[in-house]
This record gives structure tokens, C-alpha cells and sequence, in this order.
């Protein structure tokens, strides 16, 4: 992906470790501009610091993306630093966990603002800029698997990532007029900071996919960077599902 991405400005939302750390890291190393966000301040100011040393053009933006007033801050901060928006990636999103019978409001309020307001309000915010702009943008949705296929205790999540998809189906309407292509990832287990926590993590999935393994960052990270280059310039509305074949099968890891 060497130079794929230059002139390319950036923002990757929920990129403070994980899937979106190597998602703008790669993009930054790539020659893209790009503004990283986490509501975690350690964590962004970290990764921002990280990609730089490596010789990236990167910086960090802290803030909750559940507040549909912060994503408007977010194009502001990449426009007011880099001039323009190019690519957005709404990353950021929560799993919480829990019986459908005993789901507490709290939670799933919780989950709804981060994972799809997050999501809308970034998208929003974002295509508003690249029409002003009147150049070709990209933006990227995270979904799961679990938009998918039924997975126990995630039905609140799961609701969440099936509407993201849709989201990408549906805006291919209002956006292709001004070349804005919009598609959706749906990874499936992944081994990252947060699963890894997991001691049995590795072991259970390397059991029920497939191809014998659970996915690791950069698996899911090429996938990504692939549908915002220019070599899926004639994708959008889709989701690509990158789960090692999980979801053709179904076990349930419970």
C-alpha cells in the first residue's frame, strides 16, 4: 500500500489500539494525513505518538463519538490541521454483553450511541465536507459478523452492526451523486488488546473457523484499507465480511 494514499486525509474514529490502531497506522504509513481518535485521552496521544515516530503524519483527537456534536468537531479538527476530508472510518463501537431478558436500559442506550450514532453522525459529518469539497471521498462503517448471524447475549449489539450495514446499502443513494463511495466491514473474531484478555480466546476460535485460526489485526486491516483505496473505486453499498469463514459454518463459541 506504499503511497496509495497520497493527498489522503484521514479520520479513523475508535483507533487508540486494536483494529483501528492498525487501521491508521497503515493508512499514515501509506502516506496518508490522519487525525486518530479514542475517548481514551493515554490511548490516542499514545498511538498518534507511535505513528509518528514510525514516520507517519498522524495526530490525536480525543472525544466520545457518542455525542453527535463531537463528530462535527472531528471533520473540523482534520479540515483546520489538513485542509480537507478524504476518507472517514467509523471504527469506534462497544460490545456489551448480556441476557436479551435482563438487559438493562443503561447498557443498551449506551450501545446504541456509540455504535450507531458514532457511526451516522461521523458519515453525516463527513459526506457535508466532501460535497463542499467537490473532490472524490470514501467512507468505511465497521460492522461485525454479528450483523450477520445470531450470536447469544449480543442481541442489542448485534441490532447495531445489521443497522450499519444497512446504513452503507442505503446511503449509496444520496452519496454516489457526489463520488462519495460508502461500504461496511464485518470482522469476525480478532485477536486484539481487548479479546486477548481472553485466555481462552485464541484457543476457542482457532477451534471453530473454518480456515483454523482467529483473525489477526492486519487481516482485518487490509480488508479495510482495500476499500478505501483506489482499487474499489467501483464498490460501494457492501459489507465485506472477514470472519475466516465462521459465518458460513455458525458454531456458537458458547
Amino acid at each position: 500500500m506504499k503511497k496509495t494514499f497520497s493527498d489522503q486525509v484521514a479520520i479513523v474514529t475508535g483507533a487508540g489500539q486494536g483494529i483501528g490502531f492498525g487501521i491508521a497506522r497503515q493508512l499514515s504509513l501509506s502516506d496518508a494525513k490522519v487525525l486518530l481518535n479514542d475517548e481514551n485521552e493515554e490511548l490516542a496521544k499514545h498511538a498518534a505518538k507511535k505513528i509518528t515516530e514510525e514516520g507517519g503524519i498522524c495526530m490525536a483527537c480525543v472525544g466520545d463519538v457518542a455525542d453527535p456534536s463531537f463528530n462535527k468537531h472531528l471533520v473540523e479538527e482534520s479540515v483546520k490541521h489538513f485542509n480537507k476530508l478524504t476518507i472517514a472510518i467509523a471504527n469506534a463501537g462497544i460490545t456489551l454483553f448480556g441476557d436479551f431478558f435482563t438487559y438493562s436500559p443503561k447498557d443498551f442506550q449506551r450501545v446504541i450511541n456509540v455504535n450507531m450514532n458514532g457511526t451516522f453522525f461521523l458519515t453525516q459529518h463527513a459526506a457535508n465536507q466532501m460535497k463542499l469539497q467537490k473532490e472524490k471521498g470514501t467512507i468505511l462503517l465497521m460492522s461485525s459478523v454479528t450483523g450477520n448471524q445470531a450470536h447469544k447475549n449480543l442481541a442489542a449489539y448485534a441490532m447495531t452492526k445489521a443497522a450499519i450495514q444497512m446504513l452503507a446499502k442505503n446511503l449509496v443513494i444520496e452519496l454516489s451523486p457526489f463520488g462519495i463511495n460508502i461500504n461496511a466491514i464485518a470482522p469476525g473474531a480478532t485477536l486484539t488488546e481487548r479479546t486477548l484478555n481472553d485466555k481462552t480466546y485464541k484457543q476457542t476460535w482457532e477451534k471453530l473457523n473454518p480456515i483454523g485460526k482467529a483473525a489477526e489485526v492486519d487481516d482485518v486491516v487490509n480488508a479495510a484499507l482495500f476499500l478505501v483505496s483506489p482499487l474499489s473505486s467501483h464498490i460501494t453499498g457492501q459489507t465485506l465480511i472477514v470472519d475466516g469463514g465462521w459465518s458460513s459454518v455458525s458454531p456458537s463459541p458458547f
